[in-house]
């Protein structure tokens, strides 16, 4: 099962979109926890989420967590699944106010970083992390084994 999860290809360009979604992760962990009024659980209460004082911090260890993961290469499929669920529910509420308030092409300008992440997670979970990867180093080793 565990070598399912982490099967890659010898890619070395994914390293890229890996390096990419997974700086932009931890950064934004980062800061949830550094800004947690104005970025992590101040601004979840803003936007009406339950909990804001559990789920700002918990968004911000899987943002963190995800990210560094991600750099590294380990377990990247496998990390993808909660970033693309942390990613949609970001675009859920809080982009969905500027569709309604602004409109379409407001829209698409505010929230093109959340689709390049998006995006670059769905790459990462469909293809997997790459030869420059603690994935692809592991896979190596247990064939020669």
């Amino acid at each position: 099962m565990l070598r399912r999860v982490i099967h890659t290809d010898n890619d070395k360009q994914t390293i890229i979109i890996r390096f990419l979604v997974g700086c932009v992760f931890l950064s934004e962990g980062i800061q949830k926890i550094l800004f947690a009024k104005t970025l992590g659980s101040g601004r979840f209460e803003t936007i009406g989420l339950p909990a804001p004082e559990i789920l700002g911090p918990f968004v911000a260890m899987v943002e963190i967590c995800g990210g560094f993961l991600l750099l590294i290469g380990l377990f990247t499929r496998l990390v993808c699944v909660p970033l693309i669920v942390v990613i949609l529910a970001a675009i859920a509420t809080t982009k969905s106010v500027i569709y309604v308030e602004k409109g379409f092409w407001e829209l698409l300008h505010n929230s093109r970083t959340d689709w390049a992440m998006l995006l670059g997670c769905m790459f990462l979970f469909i293809k997997g992390s790459g030869f420059y990867s603690v994935d692809y180093t592991y896979n190596k080793i247990k064939s020669y084994a």
